[in-house]
């Protein structure tokens, strides 16, 4: 959990800003009530660490630097993780406990996966594959 969050901490910023603050839910019945407010309930009911990234202001692009720099972090240590949107982020910020002009951007839920997974199970093309992406040339443009 350590290394995560010192993970987020860490990432860029502009003008290193640090605009973020990561509030993890460690109380179980805040948790749950959280859990309400985000798309897919079962991430953050059924994983081993949530963290809310709330954010000063509109810096979306400082706070998922952060939130990627924690997921790789996970990953690296064995652990998934899953960003989950929310719906009603007001009623999500109310639970966490939002501070003037504070808004949060998304919840990270973090686990360990059901199976092992390893890189070497597939070939490259095999996970781009399932990746469910759409083609390069339709999002990579040469002018």
């Amino acid at each position: 959990m350590r290394r995560i969050l010192e993970a987020g901490r860490v990432a860029g910023s502009a003008k290193n800003r640090q605009p973020w603050r990561f509030v993890v839910l460690d109380d179980p019945a805040l948790r749950e009530r959280v859990a309400e407010t985000v798309y897919a309930p079962g991430n953050i009911q059924g994983g081993k660490l949530a963290v809310a990234i709330v954010v000063t202001g509109s810096p979306a692009f400082d706070a998922g630097r952060a939130a990627q720099n924690m997921m790789l972090a996970a990953w690296n240590d064995g652990v998934t993780s899953c960003p989950n949107g929310m719906p009603d982020a007001e009623r999500t910020g109310e639970l966490v406990g939002l501070g003037d002009e504070e808004r949060v951007i998304n919840i990270l839920s973090f686990g360990y996966p059901a199976r092992e997974r390893s890189p070497e199970d597939r070939s490259s093309e095999e996970w781009l594959a399932r990746a469910k992406r759409k083609p390069g040339d339709e999002v990579v443009e040469r002018r």
